[in-house]
């Protein structure tokens, strides 16, 4: 692992550097270490016209581009920096470590580039509601009159935004996935949170206990604040095994009345008794619960979490008031598309997974759900299981819907479900038919597929393209 002290242009002028990945973060690694005078040569196992696009370019820059052999380690490597998604076995890992070359990510990078004067970073972690919760972050520390950015695993490339100078913001918030994690040994963060943890990416880490693990380096070294989650224990356990400064806090968030130290909900507010002068006693409103768009449970954690951040920043209470009001939620996170006869129909594409889909289900009822997809592995009866009583009926998609469908005729045997069996470009129509056909005026027809979208979209937000387009299509039939 690398020391992690802040490193100047001559620290890289004519080191050979290895970038492995052609993606958004490659190219953006690739062409800042070249701007520092490094040697660098991208690799990547891909080919194709868009490959060789994306490689004339950088080749225009002075970087040498290895297109097809992604396992061979460049001769004279001395460091290597990964994009997030490779994983921790690839070959070319393997010839690093046996050749004594550390391997880092571009957050790892970006934290290595920052200067002596270079903004804080309060960051945001957790198998579910990172960006959202990152993007509120941002929000209210705009609201606080602070110059800032949403950065790391969404928006403009960390190492770009590292570039803009140490004076270009007073402080950033920065999404990181359990990939940029494992590679980033040492990030230091002002303050962090660990939003939730359930299974995800288990492929990837190799298991649970090295998932959690990942996600726990986000508190490692935090100066004043470890926000965790009440309601999900190994959040705070994760707290207690960090190696924090001295003085630094663990600060909770919860949906219900907060204890000392906590944040949390009262009589529909969002109150304050971390960053208070007398915590036993006294309690700081911040926001109302409507002021959160959409006011789901999943999402008031949430705002709590990134209230939780923004306290430890110092910001004022008015400012995470101001900064909830004036966020809005991207697209296909629980999104409201339209009413029609009186059926409420919500986007939540980006439920990708069961954790997510759970808290998107608990927030609606009653529901006619359209779940189905890639399962990447998981399993479904606790889901089905915690969300049957809400259930209408169950419309089934995708390559997975016969493991959900056994999981309904296990845990809700009486509930309706109709079985799409087909992947044509029709089928998202047909889903939102059968579902407005199984529904009742006051019901929601959710579509939170707790799968991944490949198997029938390009990514999700194509997959709740395809859902908004039905549903308007199926307004104009009853119109």
């Amino acid at each position: 692992m690398g020391s992690g002290k802040v490193t100047t242009g001559s620290d890289w002028q004519g080191k050979h550097i290895t970038v492995a990945g052609l993606g958004v973060s490659g190219i953006s690694a690739a062409r800042a270490l070249a701007g520092l005078g490094a040697s660098v040569t991208v690799v990547d196992g891909g080919a194709g016209a868009a490959h060789e696009e994306r490689a004339a370019a950088l080749r225009a820059d002075g970087v040498t581009v290895r297109l097809g052999d992604a396992e061979t380690l460049p001769e004279g490597t001395a460091l290597v920096v990964t994009s997030p998604g490779w994983k921790p076995s690839s070959p070319l890992f393997a010839a690093a470590a046996a050749a004594g070359v550390d391997v880092i990510g571009d957050v790892e990078l970006a934290w290595r580039l920052r200067g002596p004067g270079a903004a804080p970073w309060l960051a945001v972690t957790g198998t579910n509601g990172k960006t959202t919760t990152t993007q509120m972050l941002a929000s209210i520390l705009h609201a606080g009159g602070l110059r800032t950015a949403a950065v790391g695993n969404i928006g403009t490339p960390i190492v770009d935004v590292i570039l803009e100078g140490d004076d270009a913001y007073d402080v950033l918030a920065v999404e990181l996935s359990s990939y940029q994690l494992h590679w980033a040994p040492s990030l230091r963060a002002h303050s962090a949170t660990v939003l939730n943890l359930a299974p995800d990416h288990l492929d990837w880490h190799g298991s649970m206990e090295a998932y959690a693990a990942d996600k726990g380096r986000i508190y490692e070294g935090n100066q004043v604040a470890c926000v965790y989650n009440v309601a999900d224990k190994a959040t705070e356990d994760l707290v207690r095994e960090a190696d924090v400064e001295e003085g630094c806090r663990a600060i909770g968030f919860t949906l219900n009345a907060p204890a000392p130290s906590q944040l949390g909900v009262v009589d529909g507010i969002l109150v304050d008794r971390a960053f208070v002068p007398d915590r036993q006693k006294q309690a700081q409103e911040l926001a109302e619960v409507s002021d959160v768009q959409p006011p789901a449970p999943h999402n008031i954690a949430n705002a709590l979490a990134a209230a939780g951040l923004a306290r430890a920043f110092g910001v004022e209470a008015t400012a995470v008031r101001d900064g909830l009001r004036a966020f809005r939620p991207d697209a296909h996170r629980i999104e409201h598309v339209a009413d029609v006869a009186g059926v409420a129909y919500i986007d939540d594409s980006k439920a990708t997974n069961t954790h997510a889909a759970q808290a998107s289900l608990a927030a609606y009822e009653p529901i006619v759900w359209i779940a189905g997809g890639l399962a990447k592995g998981a399993t479904f009866d606790e889901l089905v299981g915690a969300a049957a009583k809400r259930l209408r009926g169950v419309v089934l998609i995708g390559a997975d819907r016969a493991l959900i469908r056994e999981a309904l005729a296990r845990h809700a045997p009486e509930v309706p479900v109709v079985d799409l069996d087909r992947t044509d470009t029709g089928a998202m129509s047909e889903a939102v038919r059968r579902a407005a056909e199984l529904a009742r005026p006051g019901d929601t027809v959710l579509m939170a597929p707790a799968c991944a979208s490949m198997d029938m979209f390009t990514n999700y937000n194509k997959r709740g393209e395809a859902f908004a387009d039905a549903v308007r299509e199926l307004g104009a039939t009853r119109a």
